[in-house]
């Protein structure tokens, strides 16, 4: 029987986070929840288990499907994880994504340290 893989090293397998320490940051800063309760980088993952994953304004909700221990590509997926993120939690990270993108003339540079304050007020708000 195959033994069960750590939380941080299934998110790192399945791409939620980039790196394994990344995932295992996020577990520590309580941003991972398991079942909806709180979980440590070395918690196991076992088939069935609903994984919560907050990053910036977005929760998203993953139903563990299958083992993995070895980072596979993106398209061979499908058998291990299934992505139940709401729509609407979705949106907010596409509200998020365009808010970034702030329109300035051809050549007029970066922005003063007043706009770059009116930017960030504006990225709080989302």
């Amino acid at each position: 029987m195959e033994t069960p893989p750590r939380l941080d090293k299934y998110l790192w397998a399945i791409r939620v986070f980039k790196t394994r320490s990344d995932a295992a940051d996020a577990c520590r800063s309580g941003k991972v929840t398991i079942n909806d309760m709180e979980a440590k980088p070395s918690r196991e993952v076992r088939v069935g288990d609903v994984l919560k994953v907050r990053r910036g304004p977005v929760h998203f909700r993953y139903q563990v499907l299958g083992l993995l221990a070895q980072r596979v590509g993106a398209k061979n997926l499908t058998p291990y994880v299934l992505d139940t993120t709401p729509p609407e939690e979705l949106a907010k990270g596409q509200k998020s994504n365009e808010a970034l993108l702030v329109w300035r003339d051809r050549g007029t540079g970066r922005p003063t340290k007043k706009e770059r304050r009116d930017i960030d007020k504006l990225m709080e708000q989302l």
